[in-house]
């Protein structure tokens, strides 16, 4: 038996794709997992088109790991990034000299 890719599903459609497969689900760390309904899986092993016997066991996981996937959280960033470049754009018509805070 081949097993299904899990990955993107809620817990309650993973849960009854693997039963549909005779496959029995498991979330590490997640003692509630029966109760959870709208997570969405994010990993599982094994991984969809492994071969496995009836009746065996696969892991999923509703949070990325430690460094994984996390990619699009970037606020607040400390310390902040540099400003660089100029303070403010040169005037066409002027001494560019001037623009840039020297006294006239």
């Amino acid at each position: 038996m081949r097993v299904p890719r899990l990955v993107g599903l809620t817990a309650v459609d993973a849960r009854e794709a693997a039963r549909a497969r005779g496959l029995f689900l498991t979330a590490p760390g997640r003692p509630e997992f029966h109760l959870a309904v709208v997570d969405y899986v994010v990993r599982q092993y094994p991984p969809p088109g492994a071969q496995v016997p009836r009746d065996s066991v696969v892991h999923v996981w509703f949070d990325f790991g430690a460094g994984e996937g996390d990619g699009g959280v970037h606020e607040p960033r400390i310390p902040r990034p540099s400003r660089g470049g100029p303070r403010r754009a040169l005037d066409e018509r002027g001494d560019p000299r001037g623009v840039l805070g020297s006294s006239s």
